[in-house]
């Protein structure tokens, strides 16, 4: 079968957020191609945050769309074959079985993996990666009242976790080798209001600290060790410092990849025939003025939009204001931006609730960044501030008794391209 009349039309690897919603948006488009996504987990696609915030709870497991939709939609899924290797030449791809498919636009959706905890002992039994439906059942069965639990990074899943673990009556200890918990994706003031609200609902968090070795008992954690040898007893480790793009494929295939696949603006890989979507993306962005990786559900589903408008030809919708979200105990944090050095934080705080904003304005009074708990008035508008690059007035920001439309003082400013993080893990 020659170039000119592949196996599919269009063949997307990775069943995950990203490669689901871009099926999906393929046939609201109209697109009547042939289309066939593959998955390496033996389940179709599912809502990833959950995961963490949920785990504990029965509706863990959601699913991205109906199980019938696929067949519905004339989508052929095949699960539990990842694709091992892509032939650019014969526009090809290779699963692990041995199945060989010809394409005519292949999208790249492979997501992130954990990173490792690179010390003894991280291969135990009872050492968790969350990541996965099946890291998630394990879980679930772990943490049940009174069991021990020991978190090894201070970042939105860990703590997501550490929450849903202490509404179940479990010991939670956090380890973050950081100064303080989140300290490459939140500001301190956010940081210093999780680690009050997390203390004081008992759970313990050791900042500034490294983990040496993990220690089991009959093939089983029974502790972890830090650096100054400090020993804390636990049945579980939960590992969550972060994840690496799964671009392995599209480096053996001679794709630009730098921390993740290269993308523009619209989802193109330098491979005219290849698209890259989601967690896996090192992209451009316009608003931001920079290049990034950004992982998470909304950003995913704006590349999955942009995929299916260079697919199906129709205009490439303009890059939206990131924006992140976590759920912690009766917290319901929202983010908005990303943040970078240079900025000024500006505390918003609403007497007698416990709801609160941080912005972030640089020299002249621009708005960058907005993290904001219990106050989704404040993450709207503030939203609204960074994509229409609005100058604030910082007195009046600071006073809760005014409203926030009377903070603005103007807009359509440049964004500032300098400084901003290469890499931002927010769920």
């Amino acid at each position: 079968m020659d170039a000119e009349s592949p196996a599919h039309d269009v063949v997307i690897v990775g069943a995950g957020q990203a490669g689901g919603m871009l099926a999906g948006l393929l046939r609201q488009h109209g697109f009547t191609g042939r289309v066939l996504m593959y998955g390496a987990e033996p389940v179709p696609p599912y809502h990833r945050p959950p995961l963490s915030k949920k785990y504990d709870g029965e509706d863990y497991l959601q699913w991205l769309r109906p199980e019938s939709f696929y067949a519905d939609n004339d989508i052929e899924l095949r699960l539990a074959d990842p694709v091992v290797a892509v032939d650019r030449s014969a526009r090809s791809v290779t699963t692990r079985s041995g199945h060989t498919v010809e394409y005519g636009t292949l999208v790249l959706a492979t997501g992130a993996r954990p990173r490792v905890l690179p010390v003894p002992g991280a291969d135990l039994t009872g050492v968790v990666a969350l990541r996965t439906v099946a890291d998630a059942a394990e879980l679930r069965t772990a943490v049940l009242a009174g069991a021990r639990l020991t978190i090894v990074g201070g970042g939105y899943v860990g703590l997501e976790v550490a929450a849903a673990a202490r509404a179940r009556g479990c010991e939670v200890t956090v380890i973050e080798r950081e100064e303080r918990v989140l300290a490459r994706v939140a500001s301190p003031e956010l940081s210093r209001i999780l680690t009050e609200s997390h203390r004081a609902r008992g759970t313990h968090i050791v900042t500034g600290a490294d983990v040496r070795e993990i220690r089991g008992r009959e093939g089983r954690v029974a502790s972890v060790i830090l650096g100054d040898g400090t020993e804390i007893g636990c049945n579980t480790v939960v590992v969550g410092i972060g994840a690496v793009a799964v671009d392995e494929i599209a480096r053996d295939a001679g794709l630009d990849c730098m921390a993740g696949i290269v993308v523009d603006g619209a989802a193109r890989t330098s491979d005219p025939h290849i698209l890259a979507i989601g967690d896996v993306t090192h992209r451009l962005h316009d608003r931001l003025g920079a290049m990034v990786r950004l992982e998470s559900i909304p950003s995913a589903t704006e590349q999955a939009k942009q995929a299916a408008a260079v697919i199906t030809g129709a205009p490439i919708p303009p890059h939206e204001v990131p924006w992140f979200w976590s759920d912690q105990f009766d917290m319901k944090l929202k983010m908005a931006g990303v943040l970078a050095p240079g900025t000024e934080a500006v505390l918003r705080t609403s007497p007698g609730t416990n709801a609160c904003s941080v912005f972030h304005l640089d020299a002249a009074g621009i708005a960058h960044c907005v993290e904001t708990v219990n106050a989704a008035a404040d993450f709207m508008a503030g939203k609204k501030f960074i994509g229409a690059r609005t100058r604030l007035d910082r007195d009046v920001l600071a006073d809760p008794g005014v409203s926030l439309r009377d903070a603005a003082m103007d807009s359509d400013h440049a964004p500032v391209a300098a400084g901003v993080h290469p890499e931002t893990r927010r769920n």
